[in-house]
């Protein structure tokens, strides 16, 4: 068997000259830090140049090099192993974990509502967290494939703030339960509480899962300070009567849980917590949207509502 030297000829350095199969120590390719390498890289196969050998559709003057197009190749294929961001082992780890605990705490919270124990919205509150997250992911990957990885679970990326209060919101039905098992509510209100839970839990959920697919490309849980190419301002669907419906769903969708568990100190908690952070988030968000599209947005703005308290 021959194995013949792979010779490539390099159209920038004029006719009749060859490059080397192996990059020189001091090319301009290898003093490239890894970011604009990864970017460089990402750019060659999201802008068509895999399709061709030698050129991408922006700039057809320009030769990419085979070994260019393995090397970008690599690099995306890396992102799906284990451990990396968009690892396909743990995407599918934490949908099971997540589909075995929300199964599990949906019967035995069914099982210790039919016995009549309070302490069945313990299991139901959890069941409601795991459904949340999944369809974090889910929504996600259904409209914006390119920006869906691990992160977008939102499982370990909330910040402490988020975990406490969700820590904090089932210590008290806990407490609750062993310290004033017997509410001095009316049955009658208890049961409006019950429904008015529910009802927020599955508007909220709803509105933000519409928001996420309706927004498609231009959805991302992280905030764009730099407005880019695929940028665009969605005004149809859900958009077209709230400003910021994913925000309005998971406000909603938080007190819905607090009035669902019977929480007194988590419900006002919660209110407090989210109204505050998403009067910053709003601000600061709509003036980056203004500087976007201007008065596009402007005129945008001033036909559509967020509905939440105070944020009008």
């Amino acid at each position: 068997m021959i194995f013949r030297k792979p010779i490539t000829t390099n159209l920038n350095s004029g006719p009749g000259t060859k490059e080397s199969e192996h990059e020189s120590p001091m090319s301009p390719s290898s003093l490239e830090s890894p970011l604009r390498k990864s970017i460089r890289y990402n750019n060659i196969i999201f802008s068509g140049g895999l399709g061709h050998g030698n050129s991408s559709p922006q700039s057809p003057l320009t030769p990419i090099p085979p070994e260019e197009i393995a090397r970008a190749l690599d690099l995306y294929a890396s992102q799906f192993q284990a451990g990396q961001s968009r690892s396909l082992s743990g995407v599918a780890l934490r949908s099971f974990i997540l589909g075995l605990v929300s199964s599990t705490c949906l019967i035995l919270s069914i099982y210790i509502a039919l016995l009549r124990i309070a302490l069945w919205r313990v299991p139901f509150f959890i069941f409601i967290l795991c459904l949340f997250h999944f369809l974090e992911y889910w929504t996600t990957a259904r409209a914006n494939s390119s920006v869906a990885s691990v992160s977008s679970f939102l499982l370990t990326n909330n910040g402490a703030a988020y975990n406490i209060a969700h820590s904090c919101a089932l210590l008290e039905m806990i407490l609750t339960h062993l310290f004033y098992p017997r509410t001095f509510l009316p049955e009658r209100i208890q049961k409006l509480l019950l429904l008015f839970g529910t009802l927020f839990i599955i508007i909220g959920q709803i509105t933000r899962a519409l928001a996420i697919l309706t927004a498609g490309p231009s959805f991302s849980h992280i905030v764009a300070h730099h407005k880019r190419n695929t940028h665009v301002l969605v005004t149809h669907g859900i958009y077209s009567i709230l400003r910021h419906p994913s925000y309005f769903g998971f406000f909603w969708w938080g007190i819905g849980t607090q009035l669902l568990c019977r929480n007194v100190i988590c419900l006002i908690g919660y209110a407090i917590v989210l109204y505050w952070f998403f009067k910053i988030r709003i601000e600061g968000e709509e003036k980056l949207l203004v500087d976007f599209f201007g008065k596009e947005y402007a005129d945008y703005a001033r036909r559509t509502v967020v509905a939440i308290p105070g944020l009008d």
